[in-house]
């Protein structure tokens, strides 16, 4: 049985997801800033780049990459979140499915990404069971080149030393370690990390 954190939450608390829809959408209308993650995936890649939002919830940082001009595949478990992206950023493609099960090229969608962005904490919300597998299946998808950038927190039962000795196991290679999508530097009191890994052995 999945022990998936987002699903165990939506199970004790059916509005949850509609909670978390509604708490953006009053965010965006208030103008508050929700872009900084979209802001720092842009800077990676050239014009319409390709890239995949996994983890996605209701699409505030594909939808916004996607009015750049970006291609963008969000992919979510919850199918209420989806349908939120959906209608509130009808320019990329968003599915429901889980992550740490990612096979696009069975859903049609065969190019690989210039970039993955896992954004919002998704990683610790994974069945801990499944991290390795679902950072192996991220890599399957990148380009050679590709790049893939996760941020969460502190404090969410998933240690930051932990992550990397996924990541390493899982044949990708930290080139790049932040403390905020805002490029602050990585240090030891930081309670946030943001991960910049590439497959190893792509240079």
């Amino acid at each position: 049985m999945s022990d998936n954190g987002w699903l165990r939450m939506i199970e004790d608390n059916p509005g949850h997801s509609a909670w978390y829809i509604g708490r953006f959408r009053a965010m965006a209308a208030e103008g508050q800033d929700l872009a900084g993650e979209a802001r720092f995936v842009d800077a990676m890649v050239a014009r319409s780049a390709r890239i995949l939002d996994a983890g996605c919830g209701p699409g505030r940082v594909g939808g916004h990459l996607a009015a750049l001009g970006h291609h963008v595949v969000g992919v979510d478990i919850d199918p209420a979140l989806i349908a939120a992206a959906e209608g509130d950023h009808p320019g990329a493609t968003w599915l429901v499915g889980d992550i740490a099960e990612l096979d696009l090229p069975a859903a049609g969608i065969i190019e690989p990404f210039d970039v993955i962005v896992s954004a919002g904490n998704v990683m610790t919300f994974l069945d801990p069971a499944t991290r390795r597998r679902t950072l192996e299946r991220l890599a399957a998808h990148l380009a050679p080149d590709g790049r893939l950038a996760v941020g969460f927190g502190a404090g969410r039962d998933y240690g930051f030393d932990e992550f990397a000795d996924d990541a390493t196991a899982a044949g990708l290679h930290e080139s790049l370690r932040l403390s905020a999508w805002d490029l602050r530097p990585f240090g030891a009191s930081s309670s946030f990390l943001v991960s910049i890994l590439t497959i190893s052995g792509s240079g």
